[in-house]
């Protein structure tokens, strides 16, 4: 139908001269070539073009269209997850294994032990949270699988470029944030005096941060938040949502843009590999870098 509406008037500008014809001749042109207008073809036109342009904007993300979470059910475990969990285990878990144990101060040791068991209890529970949410159809054991185009990705190069583009862009907002706001010593003086005190604090930590919280944090904010929403917006604005989300989730304002940059990184690499390993890997390997340069410090 656009091919004939673009072609009729230049008929009538050339052609109808040329041979003579006038407005009638034109007027006849329907009748004797019977022309239909198909809504049908159409509307199915239009549809496809609309098709077109939505698969080729979601061209460099692997995940599927289908979430075994819909939106509504998405954000309501979402803010059940926050308030319910990671705030209460997060910010007040030390308190109470404090007064649990009876001690007003509790050791490094003791801190890096405790925290290694609480990160481990919230990412049960989580993964319990999340099945009995998710679709009566889904099996919840495809949930760390790669999806079926990112099966034809390399995750691993994608986690080798994610690292690198990552470290490279904390450490430019490193520099920004200390022309503008001055240096830090230490990122974090508790962290410090956890991994100065013994093997076996260093050891909890290295499990509790470079394991634990990856597989926790990547489960929640990119293979249940991020996959989610994504079926109802485009990819790029799933991941700045999520990344969004993934940054006030810390309760850091000093280190919200920068945790903001490492949600993006980590959101573009597992929509490009369909994969949650690859967001995984590069989530552990930026603690475990930002432990080591914490004990070096």
């Amino acid at each position: 139908m656009i091919v004939l509406i673009q072609e009729l008037p230049q008929l009538h500008s050339t052609s109808a001269k040329r041979e003579g014809f006038g407005y009638s001749s034109l007027r006849s042109i329907p009748h004797q070539w019977n022309f239909k207008f198909n809504s049908k073809a159409s509307w199915k036109c239009f549809c496809n073009k609309n098709e077109t342009v939505h698969e080729a904007s979601q061209g460099f993300s692997a995940l599927p269209r289908d979430a075994p979470w819909d939106n509504a059910t998405a954000w309501s475990t979402m803010a059940l997850y926050i308030f319910s969990l990671h705030i209460p285990l997060s910010f007040g878990s030390l308190s109470f294994v404090s007064q649990l144990m009876r001690i007003p101060v509790l050791d490094p040791q003791t801190k890096a032990l405790s925290r290694l068991g609480i990160q481990t209890v919230e990412f049960i529970v989580t993964l319990l949270l999340l099945k009995v949410t998710a679709k009566p159809n889904y099996r919840f054991r495809n949930f760390f699988r790669a999806h079926n185009l990112g099966g034809k990705r390399n995750w691993l190069f994608a986690s080798a470029f994610g690292f690198g583009f990552l470290v490279s862009l904390v450490f430019l907002t490193s520099i920004l944030a200390e022309t503008v706001i001055g240096p830090k010593a230490v990122n974090s003086p508790v962290l410090k005096e956890i991994l100065d005190s013994s093997n076996i604090s260093r050891a909890a930590c290295f499990i509790a941060y470079c394991v634990v919280t990856p597989f926790l944090e990547e489960t929640v904010y990119r293979g249940f938040l991020l996959a989610s929403i994504s079926t109802e917006m485009q990819w790029q604005q799933a991941v700045l949502v999520s990344s969004a989300v993934f940054s006030a989730a810390h309760l850091s304002g000093e280190n919200s843009l920068q945790l903001f940059i490492i949600g993006c990184v980590l959101g573009c690499s597992y929509c490009w590999t369909g994969n949650l390993r690859s967001s995984i890997l590069i989530h552990s390997l930026y603690n475990a870098m930002t432990l080591l340069l914490t004990y070096l410090s």
